[in-house]
């Protein structure tokens, strides 16, 4: 498996867990407003790696051009 590859997987991986911790947050905005916040702010950590790994991949496909 080459770098690609290795890229697009792990980035699947994470948008599965950024739309998990959107929807709990959500979940949690009625009944417990802190948990809701700690929700959140993992999600918008993950998807500042998102925005990373994206930055990365475009970045590796330029190359193997």
């Amino acid at each position: 498996m080459n770098r690609i590859d290795s890229l697009k997987i792990h980035q699947v991986e994470l948008i599965k867990k950024y739309k998990s911790l959107v929807e709990q947050a959500y979940n949690f905005r009625q009944t417990d407003s802190a948990l809701s916040d700690i929700s959140e702010y993992r999600a918008i950590k993950l998807l500042n790696k998102l925005n990373r790994l994206k930055y990365l991949h475009r970045e590796q496909q330029q190359k193997a051009v």
